[in-house]
């Protein structure tokens, strides 16, 4: 981990030195984030199911096997790491595969012995959030939270993954830097979805041209200071 991140500072410090060396580095804003996060950031939290030698109980989709469909003929099956996706074959079956998953999974934090879930969204809980998976197939028919540090894999080379809606999954530096802004730090809530239109007003474009931005209302990201808002 510290490596990647030293490759990382070193790389954007290269970067800088090009774009002084050129002459542009006041001209030009630097935008560090990410599209997503690392779950769990603590390695000290890290429990894989299976698990690596196969003994740390069993993933949902493992319990769920004889109602998922045949990935090798529909080209659609469970996609699971640190949360998992699961597409059934009969969607009428909802309410009973969610039954078994509540009925082997008992309140308490993850042992070698269960299925490491915290959290099942199925029916109106999961339409509050993505579309329903009767008019959208491309929502899934259950989706599983676990613990916070569950990563659902046999793999012996996974440490972490992404794909959740963990704090570690949802959340990423975001670093501005230019020579005229003066250091400081912004708490206001932000989203990754404000640098499409903070870029756009930096070149001098209309942002109201992206039509996400016009849907959404997408705002460009707090406490900068543009030249058309000083004139």
């Amino acid at each position: 981990m510290l490596c990647e991140i030293k490759f990382i500072d070193a790389s954007i410090g290269e970067m800088v030195s090009h774009l002084t060396r050129l002459g542009l580095r006041d001209s030009t804003l630097l935008l560090v984030t990410a599209k997503h996060g690392q779950s769990p950031i603590d390695p000290q939290r890290f429990f894989p199911i299976p698990g690596h030698s196969g003994a740390n109980g069993r993933a949902p989709s493992d319990i769920l096997s004889d109602l998922l469909p045949d990935s090798e003929v529909n080209q659609i099956g469970p996609t699971e790491d640190d949360i998992s996706l699961l597409w059934l074959a009969d969607a009428s079956q909802t309410n009973k595969a969610v039954a078994r998953l509540e009925t082997m999974s008992p309140v308490l934090p993850p042992d070698a012995n269960i299925l490491g879930i915290g959290e099942i969204f199925a029916g109106p809980a999961l339409a509050q959030i993505f579309n329903p998976p009767s008019t959208d197939p491309r929502t899934p028919d259950i989706i599983v939270v676990p613990y916070q540090g569950v990563i659902y894999t046999g793999s012996a080379k996974k440490q972490e993954e992404h794909g959740g809606f963990s704090h570690d999954d949802t959340n990423v530096i975001m670093l501005l830097s230019n020579p005229m802004f003066r250091a400081k730090t912004v708490t206001s809530p932000v989203e990754t979805t404000q640098v499409a239109p903070t870029i756009l007003r930096v070149l001098g474009l209309d942002a109201n041209k992206l039509e996400a931005v016009r849907i959404e209302g997408t705002q460009v990201l707090p406490g900068l200071d543009f030249e058309d808002d000083r004139e």
